[in-house]
């Protein structure tokens, strides 16, 4: 009713129980309830913070990798159910299926592997042929008809519990609130991201939807609220139950609330029917499900898009697998961020521009154009692109004025800056006249800050715009050099001719002023 998403559906999930097992262990059942209800205030915080929009944030092939890591990841969940094996161990799902395999190896049954398989290809083969109809439902019915009349080795559901636990705050206890904090947070964490991943997944797998994602984290919150008062475990969105319903064909939130009622009914009255169903039915309909809910194509079209993207799509979704998903999503975005930031720095450059002839002659113009340099800043100067911006602007040969144009930088943080002061103090070094021209308003607030320039502000040096700057250096400039109509000095390269020495000059010359 509260949630954001029309295909959501929720409940305890074997990632949470990670979480929660340590709990148990520590503080006992009444320490899971009272985590669950201090998870559930959290969320409703975060929600009320409406901070559940950044996961519309996460690179597309992260969330593809997360997607597919989660099919193969339920996939592997039930391979002790489809080949008939109990007791397999591990601390990963892999680790499990492959102890699982091992003693199926070792003490082979046919019944369950085929019990599995035959349902999963009713509802792959059905859904092809008439889509509208449950051919999961009808797959399990009938292998429970067939594990009750043929004398197959199958194992099944169980006893199930009859009934509700009578609503109770007993749990309660401020006492633990503190011990329990970083728990707490733990499991709002989880809930949050594998709530808001289940809701993107669920949309990519559907046509025109689109989840509300602080919404579900306020449905979420009261979910996990309420369920403490009625002994259970902190739940989250399922991702394995939403895809189920997703491809089962639901199209509102009348399906997750046809799942709840149908819970219900099984646990007051249904309970000893349904506890025959063989669990490697169960299996095949989930294996189906993981069937479906990986798109190929989309995934080698991402794969062949780039050489980043590809490298995200493949963390994620190996660490997916070999891992966690909480774990998987940070690297996996992480990753992108990296590439996304290499990507942007690369936009940055340094061109040199050329000057403007103005009302100066053309031997004049080629006088001054040999000791004016203007370079043009494009993009943004930050800390991904601020050492190359250093190493190419300081290689600069010898000239005695450089003009930076700063009205095309897109953004500057404080390593910006401070390499920008770097490399204006290293040419002041050489002797070569800094000025800077067209600086943003916004800009300007970081260079002031940092102490950037200053000495540039104070010598006059900082101009609102280029014209201005060029023409405060041919009139520093006219004054300093040999004049065109001068036979020993006029068409000289600045590498050879004396006026860059800063000694006295012969033929009339005044000496170099250097900032």
């Amino acid at each position: 009713m509260f949630g954001g998403s029309n295909l959501q559906v929720s409940g305890p999930t074997g990632a949470m129980t990670v979480v929660l097992v340590p709990v148990i262990a520590k503080f006992g059942a009444s320490g899971v309830l009272m985590v669950g209800v201090m998870a559930g205030i959290v969320l409703i915080g975060l929600a009320l913070a409406r901070l559940g929009r950044y996961v519309r944030y996460l690179p597309t092939p992260v969330i593809e990798g997360f997607t597919a890591g989660i099919a193969v990841v339920i996939a592997l969940q039930q391979v002790p159910a489809a080949l008939g094996v109990t007791g397999a161990h591990g601390e990963k799902v892999w680790a499990v299926a492959a102890d699982a395999a091992a003693r199926f190896a070792a003490d082979p049954h046919p019944a369950p592997i085929a019990v599995a398989l035959g349902v999963a290809a009713v509802m792959l083969l059905g859904a092809r042929w008439r889509p509208g109809l449950p051919f999961s439902l009808i797959a399990v019915a009938a292998a429970t008809g067939l594990a009750q009349l043929a004398p197959l080795s199958l194992g099944r559901i169980g006893a199930l519990p009859v009934g509700l636990p009578t609503p109770s705050l007993d749990f309660l206890s401020l006492h633990a609130v503190g011990a329990l904090v970083p728990s707490a947070l733990a499991v709002a964490a989880l809930a949050a991201l594998e709530s808001l991943l289940s809701a993107t997944v669920a949309d990519a797998m559907s046509v025109n939807e689109q989840h509300d994602p602080d919404r579900e984290l306020f449905g979420q919150g009261l979910a996990n609220l309420v369920t403490p008062v009625f002994g259970g475990i902190p739940a989250t969105a399922a991702i394995a139950r939403t895809a189920v319903n997703v491809r089962a064909g639901a199209g509102s939130k009348l399906a997750a609330l046809t799942h709840a009622i149908a819970l219900a009914v099984i646990v007051l009255v249904a309970a000893p029917l349904v506890g025959r169903i063989p669990l490697a039915a169960l299996a095949g309909v989930l294996l189906a499900t993981t069937v479906r809910m990986v798109e190929a194509s989309a995934l080698l079209a991402l794969a062949r898009s780039g050489r980043g993207d590809a490298l995200v799509l493949a963390l994620t979704f190996t660490v997916t697998v070999a891992m966690d998903l909480v774990t998987a999503v940070a690297v996996g975005l992480g990753v992108a961020v990296v590439l996304a930031l290499r990507a942007v720095a690369r936009t940055a450059r340094l061109q040199q521009v050329p000057l403007e002839a103005g009302d100066h002659s053309a031997e004049e113009h080629q006088l001054l154009a040999e000791h004016i340099v203007a370079y043009r800043l494009d993009g943004p100067l930050f800390f991904a692109a601020a050492h190359h911006f250093l190493l190419e602007l300081t290689e600069v040969a010898d000239v005695r004025v450089i003009i930076l144009r700063m009205s095309r930088v897109s953004t500057i943080d404080a390593t910006g800056a401070h390499v920008l002061g770097h490399a204006i103090t290293r040419l002041q070094r050489r002797g070569i006249t800094v000025l800077l021209s067209g600086i943003a308003p916004d800009h300007e607030q970081v260079l002031s800050t940092l102490g950037v320039a200053e000495q540039l502000r104070r010598d006059g040096r900082v101009f609102p715009d280029t014209p201005t700057a060029i023409k405060y250096a041919r009139t520093h400039l006219v004054h300093t050099l040999p004049r065109p109509h001068d036979p020993a000095g006029a068409f000289r390269s600045p590498r050879t001719t004396p006026s860059l020495d800063a000694s006295p000059r012969t033929h009339g010359e005044q000496p170099c002023e250097y900032s």
